[in-house]
């Protein structure tokens, strides 16, 4: 951030002493030594000239160059972290610049206000003041340089870690066009959203967003630019245990170090080379003084010496043969223990490969069964559909069942190898708590009214409106233990009940607690319920169905977000599970949004869609389904010959399979982008373990369906973008 402040600063040089050439030697003379004094780091002396050279601006009557050096105190001010008095200087400076014409500087002034603010979290005010600073640049016709202020504010809201407005500010930057005034900025933008994406774990865009910082700085050739991406670069390899990568790149960081060092070597003059020559010869001098001095002292000592060692020696004689017996039967227990250490280090290893290869063949089947369960939900909605016989029907619903179970099974074994192979992020994002229980709570209710059940939800009104964490994961750690108390209780009560537990600072722990009088589980059974595939019992099983995933998910989940799940239970009478959870407590109002609007079949009517799919029967259901909603759509079956097409001709959406033959979809998405930015581009997918929303998102993609997919949420996405 300091070098952009240099560049800022070179940038309005013109305009800081907007007298000209000064008209007295007294400013010029305190300029000078404050500068002088800046770049020795010595800002007592620098904060003295500065304001021995604001008190004669104001005894000369120089109100232009007064409002000059008080923005320049504040500025010191500022670097020092010393924000009150910075503030003050900087309000001081903007009241004195609206006594004389507009200039560059009150700009600066305004933008450093929000920047103040915006370090010491008072987001509101900052924003009104990077405004009023834009507007004055728009007035004075160099708005060019506001990409630069533009970074300088997102870099304020990452060392205040709001993270959120940081990657908000540095985006818009990076959108901008390509212009020599904003290369620097744009590729030092991308730089630091790779880093906050690696701060927040989200390695496949971290990756990206270097990438692209590396080819803007290609274009402005700054060394010392493409130094620090490279060497980011190399420690996101190091991350991804890609040690043989990592070390290429951090080659390549010291090479392009050390021709930076050339350079700045090679600006030496000849009198310093002089100075650097004699100073080396007196510390050769006094080196040699003090070998001397150690060289007496060691030969006094030499005797003392001598006669030690002799008395050492003739004592460690004795104790080498004592030794010489423990190390023989020291050398066979060591023998004994190496050979049980490789014993263990194999079955390890045996253990490890056995838990990668389960992970891999669950994630390879539950990915590989969706494409034919896509099929199966597909055919069955168009049967449901197209006015079946009454006879039909019982067999079609009972066809929809059986693939959405199937869908659900599949999902359970994904999210678990998810969590086993550490590929789940886990989101910081503002909620509200309340709401969210009081949503899930609605969307239960008819299975609670299926089962006879009286369904109760108590919230403690002191648990804050707004908290800061991962509510899609809260909310499917308590469907799966709602689900569950629902499912085994009948004529019973469930209770939900969440309170606080303790606040501190900005932190709230929150107390849950899922309480049911169903059929409860046998005492033998209660570590064994939180296992894989397992319900208790085979009766349990056969009579109420599932998977035995539920609370499997809900344990590892509860862990990941740093709690631990505890179960009561006792047979006929219930169970009741608790469990405690940490969160960051949001003090801003947290942003309504918008319920999506239902989508409607004139929104579908008459448009064409390019539909990107090899799997025939893929290509017939969603042909058919799109046609039924009086849709037009082509079929390509491969990439290459899909961006071959859409160079010369035009449609309303592309639908793109991620796993075609030659080029893949993300390829071909990349390859679009580069001529076609507008099109709307759905991916259709089977999400695989490797695979995640914002990775596809990152290669140009509007929006994800994964397969199978659900009928009204597949127009509803299509119906949002065609709009």
């Amino acid at each position: 951030m300091k070098h952009y402040l240099l560049i800022l600063i070179s940038f309005f040089n013109p305009f800081l002493y907007s007298q000209g050439k000064q008209s007295t030697d007294s400013i010029v003379y305190y300029n000078k030594l404050a500068n002088n004094n800046l770049q020795d780091k010595e800002y007592t002396q620098a904060l003295f000239f500065t304001q021995k050279s604001i008190a004669y601006c104001a005894l000369n009557n120089k109100p232009e160059n007064l409002a000059n050096q008080t923005f320049k105190l504040g500025k010191i001010y500022y670097n020092l972290g010393n924000y009150e008095d910075a503030l003050k200087n900087f309000h001081k400076s903007v009241s004195l610049f609206n006594r004389v014409k507009p200039t560059c500087t009150k700009a600066l002034a305004l933008h450093y206000i929000g920047i103040t603010n915006t370090t010491q979290g008072n987001y509101q005010i900052a924003e009104l003041y990077y405004k009023k600073a834009d507007n004055l640049l728009k007035e004075l016709n160099i708005a060019d340089s506001a990409e630069i202020l533009s970074y300088q504010k997102a870099m304020a809201f990452k060392a205040n870690n709001n993270f959120p407005l940081a990657v908000k500010t540095f985006q818009r930057i990076i959108k901008k066009q390509d212009n020599n005034s904003i290369l620097k900025a744009k590729a030092d933008s991308y730089y630091q959203l790779g880093l906050l994406k690696n701060q927040l774990k989200q390695n496949d865009s971290a990756i990206i967003y270097f990438d692209n910082a590396l080819e803007i700085n290609a274009k402005s050739n700054d060394l010392a630019q493409k130094s620090k991406i490279i060497l980011a670069i190399s420690q996101y390899y190091k991350k991804q245990r890609n040690f043989d990568l990592a070390y290429s790149y951090l080659d390549e960081h010291y090479q392009i170090e050390n021709y930076i060092l050339k350079i700045k070597n090679a600006k030496l003059d000849v009198n310093e080379f002089e100075k650097f020559k004699k100073n080396q010869s007196i510390n050769k001098t006094l080196k040699r003084e003090n070998e001397e001095k150690i060289q007496l002292k060691t030969y006094r000592y030499s005797k003392l010496v001598s006669i030690l060692a002799i008395a050492l020696i003739s004592i460690l004689s004795l104790l080498s043969l004592a030794l010489y017996k423990n190390n023989i039967i020291r050398n066979q227990n060591n023998l004994l223990l190496r050979e049980k250490n490789k014993e263990l280090i194999l079955a390890k290893n045996k253990a490890e490969k056995a838990s990668q290869a389960r992970s891999e063949f669950l994630s390879t089947v539950s990915h590989e069964l969706r494409t034919p369960l896509n099929a199966i939900n597909g055919i069955t909605h168009l049967l449901l559909e197209d006015n079946p016989k009454k006879t039909q029907l019982k067999y079609l619903e009972s066809l929809k069942f059986s693939g959405n179970y199937l869908t659900t099974f599949i999902n359970e074994i994904l999210e678990i190898n998810k969590i086993d192979s550490t590929k789940v992020e886990i989101e910081n994002i503002s909620f509200n708590l309340k709401e969210l229980l009081f949503n899930i709570q609605s969307s239960l209710k008819e299975l609670a009214t299926a089962n006879k059940n009286y369904f109760n939800l108590e919230i403690d009104k002191s648990i804050p409106d707004n908290l800061i964490g991962d509510p899609t994961k809260l909310s499917q750690i308590i469907l799966n233990l709602i689900n569950n108390a629902l499912k085994f209780t009948q004529n019973g009560h469930v209770s939900v009940i969440a309170k606080l537990y303790a606040i501190e600072n900005d932190n709230a722990t929150v107390y849950f607690e899922i309480v049911d009088t169903g059929i409860g589980i046998p005492e033998d059974k209660l570590q064994t319920v939180f296992e894989s595939f397992s319900q208790g019992s085979i009766e349990v099983n056969r009579k109420y169905g599932g998977t035995g995933l539920g609370l499997t998910i809900v344990k590892k989940l509860i862990e990941l977000l740093g709690g631990e799940i505890k179960l009561k239970s006792e047979v006929d009478k219930g169970s009741t599970f608790t469990f405690r959870l940490d969160f960051r407590i949001n003090k801003e109002p947290l942003e309504i949004k918008e319920e999506a609007k239902s989508y409607s079949d004139e929104q579908l009517k008459n448009k064409s869609i390019l539909l990107i799919e090899d799997n025939k029967i893929n290509q017939m259901i969603t042909r058919k389904m799109l046609e039924n909603k009086a849709i037009s759509c082509e079929i390509i079956d491969n990439g290459e010959d899909a961006v071959e097409l859409l160079k010369i001709r035009k449609f309303d959406m592309i639908l793109m399979d991620v796993h075609l033959p030659g080029i893949n979809g993300t390829t071909a998405t990349k390859q679009i982008r580069e001529f076609d930015k507008i099109t709307p581009i759905i991916a259709l997918t089977a999400i695989s373990l490797d695979e995640n929303r914002d990775m596809l998102l990152s290669f140009g993609m509007n929006d994800v369906i994964t397969k199978p997919f659900v009928p009204d949420e597949f127009y509803s996405i299509i119906a949002t973008f065609l709009e």
